[in-house]
């Protein structure tokens, strides 16, 4: 798995999330499984194998978390390089199709959220913009097709 640059506030986030999952989580499942099979015949019954696929759905989660964690490096964002598109910058794009300007953050995959304008670097986006400067022109593949995208600012 490759490494995860994240923020201290990411990082902190994730950790709390991950405590969450390894407490109440577990003990929530546990209590599922335990009133499901207090109900009866465990072949037929369809509370107990939800509970019992709950608890591998959670289980694989905090997983995943576990292995972001081990791969985690935080970055401190007041030594980073403005002068080009990296991770944890703030890059306002223009899209030359229509004109229309957007401001993205753009984090690891464990910080990405585009209700918060934060973007993955590992997504198609993401990998078109970095390296990128002010000026450059970055062509990104979408759904909709091939998109130009000025870079008009980068900041912390």
């Amino acid at each position: 798995m490759s490494v995860s640059y994240m923020t201290q506030e990411g990082y902190e986030k994730l950790k709390n999330e991950l405590e969450e999952l390894k407490t109440k989580g577990r003990e929530d499942v546990a209590k599922a499984i335990a009133e499901a099979r207090e109900k009866g015949d465990l072949s037929e019954n369809a509370e107990y194998d939800a509970a019992k696929n709950a608890q591998g759905m959670l289980e694989m989660k905090i997983n995943e978390y576990e292995k972001v964690f081990a791969n985690a490096r935080i970055i401190d964002e007041s030594t980073l390089d403005t002068s080009k598109v990296t991770v944890l910058t703030n890059v306002t794009i223009k899209n030359m199709n229509n004109n229309a300007e957007v401001t993205y953050k753009l984090v690891a995959e464990a910080e990405a959220n585009l209700k918060e304008k934060k973007i993955s670097v590992s997504s198609p986006i993401g990998q078109g913009l970095l390296g990128k400067t002010v000026g450059d022109v970055a062509q990104i593949s979408t759904p909709a097709g091939l998109i130009n995208f000025k870079i008009i600012n980068i900041s912390l």
